[in-house]
């Protein structure tokens, strides 16, 4: 390992351990050190959910109880998005503590799941819009049960208080956004089923439109029991014979029982923190793909992307290329640990890193193969499809504790199906619905029960390479989630540029032989680039992006929200 390297990493042990960066030594990284929290803020893909999360700041509450305050309301505004029938990552800093820790929220697969239930009786694939409305697309829900671990922990106002805002705002209803509406009436598989076009529907039977009030009593109803009675209003009793019952009914009929939710339990994991440049970079362990976004850092680090800039059709062509060689690992190696192993030292590891940095050559070629990582055992390939769905947000508190919160129902609405008005997810579909190869070869992110599957969600936080908080990070996205996360880390970081800008960045997704991307927003010189290295990008993924981020200078918060969504950043003093 080089000198640099060996520093790099002695650094960013030290950061993990707690140890003490010299002031000098950020100084001479152009790096200043972060002041302390003066200010508290929200940053979310919806000005309600945002301003829920503010109102609990308002009254005192910690970063986790406004967390709880956000989500709940998006389950509400954006149902296509998140909702408390679904799964969740938080990354969260502890200020006092300078310490960061990851709460697995996942969904995981019901006892009853097999490997073949995504097979038709030919061992084919289901088509992918069967497999989504069906009742074995849902896996048990996770969110409110992580919520309820990260605010045991960390919460400062009672659980029954953290939901006023959600339920007033169901009962009294709200106007459908341009967003929401444009779901509501698309062409998506889940915008067909009874539950989606029941609850979209005016009295006399016609979908609403954006600007229309819509109101849920029965999501208000369900959210005051939960209020009263902790997460058990979900996990037992009526609302889960309720959940059991609507995934028990056709078409595909899923196999969760009562007993599935009553003994879902969240995980506490230990981050995975590498450095990247002046900076450590912390993401949720696998079954997240918080080691791919690593991996992808890493690669770019030993290019010269830093001294470029985004009007360089060479930085594009690096992050294409340094994005094809991860996805190609990720697919193959990532899954549920508790389930196969997963190499994720190896996938870091410098040495295998730099060696797949040396594979960029001065053009693009085929579809780059797995490597194979220390540690890896020989996995099937992947054959999962993940759409872009989701949602992100951020929350710190004026005692500089942060919530970074990736939360999600699948895709569209999950599964169309609708329970004490919120939507159960379809996370099951995350899985690999081929178990296996030609060979016998298992997949890594193959059916199996109790078993979470993989996520692109990859909430990030940013510290100092001394262990103190200076951002945070994230998007929805669904696979594209990683390209998203990279290309904001490079405009922020490498490029200096203002987290609004550095979000507002094109997107371009390379995965395999596809590069797809905003294509109308590339300057006609970067596209002209990036065709002669043998890149063509073109439009169908890449458009849908919704990051949000924030990173501290001097002392001032830097807010984002992506323009392609809805979102806000709520900034206000925290003295």
């Amino acid at each position: 390992m080089s000198a640099f390297l060996r520093l790099m990493w002695i650094a960013a042990a030290a950061a993990l351990a707690g140890c003490a960066t010299p002031q000098s030594q950020l100084e001479a990284q152009g790096q200043s050190a972060p002041q302390p929290a003066e200010q508290f803020y929200v940053i979310a893909a919806n000005p309600l959910a945002a301003e829920a999360g503010m109102n609990v700041l308002r009254r005192g509450g910690s970063a986790v109880d406004a967390a709880i305050a956000v989500e709940a309301m998006l389950s509400l505004v954006e149902p296509q998005s998140s909702g408390l029938g679904g799964g969740a990552f938080m990354t969260y800093y502890d200020a006092p503590a300078g310490r960061v820790s990851v709460y697995d929220g996942r969904e995981t697969a019901p006892a009853g799941a097999t490997p073949d239930m995504f097979l038709d009786d030919d061992g084919e694939a289901l088509p992918f819009s069967q497999a989504v409305v069906s009742g074995r697309a849902t896996g048990v829900p996770g969110v409110v049960r992580m919520l309820e671990m990260a605010h045991r922990e960390h919460g400062r106002l009672p659980w029954s208080g953290l939901f006023g805002d959600a339920e007033r705002t169901a009962r009294e209803g709200f106007i459908v956004s341009p967003r929401l509406g444009r779901f509501t009436n698309g062409s998506y598989p889940q915008s067909a089923t009874p539950d989606v076009r029941a609850y979209f529907a005016e009295a006399d039977g016609t979908p609403v439109d954006p600007g229309d009030r819509l109101r849920n009593p029965a999501y208000a109803d369900f959210l005051r029991r939960l209020a009263s009675q902790g997460p058990d209003a979900l996990y037992r009793g009526e609302t889960a014979g309720r959940i059991v019952a609507r995934t028990a009914a056709g078409p595909l009929p899923g196999t969760m029982t009562t007993a599935d939710l009553a003994g879902y339990r969240p995980v506490k994991r230990d981050p995975l923190c590498r450095p990247y440049r002046a900076y450590v970079v912390c993401v949720p362990p696998p079954p997240s793909s918080g080691v791919a976004l690593l991996q992808l850092m890493g690669m770019l680090e030993r290019t010269d992307i830093a001294g470029r800039g985004p009007a360089d059709p060479q930085a594009w062509y690096l992050f294409a290329e340094a994005s094809r060689l991860m996805y190609a690992d990720r697919d193959r190696y990532v899954g549920d640990p508790a389930f196969v192993s997963v190499p994720t030292a190896g996938l870091l590891d410098p040495t295998y890193v730099a060696g797949r940095a040396a594979l960029i050559g001065p053009q693009a070629g085929p579809p780059p193969l797995p490597g194979t990582p220390p540690g890896a055992m020989a996995m099937a390939p992947d054959m999962t499809r993940e759409p872009a769905g989701t949602t992100h947000f951020i929350v710190g508190d004026a005692q500089g504790n942060v919530v970074s919160m990736t939360a999600t129902v699948e895709s569209i609405f999950g599964s169309g199906r609708m329970v004490d008005g919120f939507f159960l997810n379809n996370e099951m579909t995350d899985f690999s619905f081929q178990p296996r190869d030609a060979q016998g070869r298992p997949a890594a992110n193959a059916v199996a029960p109790g078993k979470r599957p993989r996520s692109s969600m990859t909430p990030a936080i940013i510290l100092t390479r001394d262990g103190r908080y200076v951002g945070a990070l994230g998007s929805p996205g669904g696979n594209s989630i990683l390209a998203y996360v990279g290309k904001a880390l490079v405009g922020v970081i490498d490029w200096n540029l203002p987290m609004q800008e550095a979000i507002a960045l094109p997107n371009l997704i390379a995965r395999g032989s596809s590069y797809q991307g905003e294509v109308g927003r590339f300057p006609p010189a970067v596209l002209e680039g990036l065709r002669a290295r043998g890149i063509t990008v073109r439009s169908g993924q890449g458009e849908d992006s919704g990051l949000h981020g924030v990173i501290l200078r001097q002392g001032r918060v830097d807010g984002g929200a992506d323009p392609r969504r809805e979102g806000v950043v709520r900034v206000e003093s925290g003295r």
